[in-house]
């Protein structure tokens, strides 16, 4: 999607739009937030994951809810009748203006008075809304996997840097989930299972081609625009269900708009490894793939540390979400628990010398509390990307069938031309950036 120029300087505009977005100020000029202020804030997608988010935040009392966009007029509807019944009460003192709807996310950022975006769009809608926002000097809640691909990641993590706005990758592992994930992290930053040599991380296959056939677009339903950056073609409604829906769409198992299941779950359970091994700023250098190229699943990733990660094997009959296996036993953690092998490892507290995480037990709470003190969240941009990257490596590693060499500071691989046409995507014309 991005040219190598784009990478290194991110500064180009967008030449289509039909909206002029504010120039982003130095600091916190035009976008900061009092402590003691309400954070206006606008949803980008209203679709099931998203609904739950606004049914969080409306929840909250350091918020308030101002806009909604999608390309489903049913899903914005719905939105809005959650809205005007949490804000019932203070609708009739007067206390709330109302809420806004629109068709087009870009209308959204250019409102007046808005501080923040939660972004809850499927995939390869995640950084073309983001890059805007942030040059608009909007704080940002992005879902995970961050991107659709590496390239436009870097600028998307240029573009808030630049910006200086609070921005939080919707990897809620981090924060929730009994502090699981926390603790393992805990755990093996302090040591208790010696150094780690292996992990192994159990999710879905790789993405493939989308094949479905067309049917007819519904009312109500704006198909160019969920389509977006991603080739044309025709509308299903395994990818876009028809109005308001209880169930996660297929669009994730699909290469034009996602990474399959290896994306999806490995969002969050490579962002823990990464987390734990204190790579998540940097990433791998190899990629092995499987030698049977239909495999879906032991592919490799090794680190400059010697450190080794597999995809979806486990042995023994030892599997959970994440395994830790170090020089002195074995750590498992999923969303349900965590335990040691030997045991004993768990019984040891940790002590004031051991090293810890982020304080954080809610991940929404965290996005504002930073938002309130300008201070950096639990998962941002930076670590969001590098995550995503994990993700698009192994994607590209199936689909090529051969080792691969991964520079993770200019992000390119080596002496791979072909590896690298897989780094990027061009979108279709009016989504050019």
């Amino acid at each position: 999607m991005i040219r190598r120029r784009d990478i290194l300087i991110a500064t180009s505009t967008v030449a289509t739009a039909s909206l002029c977005l504010p120039t982003v100020a130095k600091g916190f000029a035009f976008h900061s937030v009092k402590p003691s202020e309400k954070i206006t804030l606008g949803f980008i997608g209203v679709g099931k994951q998203s609904l739950g988010h606004l049914n969080k935040f409306l929840g909250n009392t350091n918020v308030e809810v101002v806009a909604v966009c999608d390309v489903v007029q049913a899903r914005m509807d719905k939105a809005s009748e959650m809205v005007a019944t949490r804000y019932a009460d203070r609708s009739k003192s007067g206390g709330y203006k109302g809420l806004k709807q629109f068709k087009d996310f870009r209308q959204l950022i250019a409102l007046d008075g808005l501080d923040a975006v939660v972004i809850g769009t499927p995939d390869h809608w995640h950084a073309i809304p983001c890059i805007l926002a942030a040059r608009a000097g909007k704080h940002i809640y992005c879902e995970k996997p961050l991107t659709h691909n590496i390239a436009e990641g870097r600028v998307l993590v240029n573009e808030v840097n630049k910006a200086k706005i609070i921005f939080q990758t919707g990897s809620q592992q981090r924060s929730e989930f009994g502090g699981h994930f926390r603790r393992a992290v805990e755990t093996i930053w302090s040591g208790r299972i010696g150094q780690v040599k292996r992990i192994r991380i159990g999710v879905g296959n790789p993405s493939i081609p989308c094949d479905l056939p067309t049917e007819e677009i519904p009312a109500g339903t704006d198909w160019d625009l969920w389509t977006g950056p991603a080739p044309m073609r025709g509308y299903n409604k395994l990818l876009c269900p028809e109005g308001v829906h209880n169930h996660f769409p297929q669009w994730r198992m699909y290469d034009e708009y996602a990474g399959g299941g290896l994306a999806d779950m490995g969002a969050h359970h490579f962002d823990i490894a990464q987390w734990a091994i204190k790579m998540d700023k940097l990433g791998p250098v190899q990629i092995i793939p499987p030698e049977d190229r239909k495999a879906t699943s032991g592919l490799r990733f090794l680190y400059e540390n010697g450190i080794e990660m597999i995809h979806n094997v486990f042995e023994d009959g030892i599997k959970a979400d994440c395994v830790f296996e170090g020089t002195e036993g074995m750590l498992l953690v999923s969303r349900n628990g965590i335990s040691t092998r030997p045991s004993s490892i768990l019984e040891q507290p940790l002590t004031d010398k051991d090293q810890r995480v982020m304080a954080s037990n809610n991940h929404h709470q965290n996005w504002i509390d930073a938002i309130k003190s300008n201070s950096e969240c639990i998962c941002p941009a930076e670590i969001g990307h590098r995550s995503a990257t994990v993700c698009h490596l192994g994607n590209i590693g199936y689909r090529l069938g051969r080792p691969l060499r991964w520079d993770p500071i200019a992000e390119q691989f080596k002496d791979d031309a072909e590896a690298n046409k897989h780094c990027s995507r061009e979108p279709r014309a009016e989504w050019k950036i």
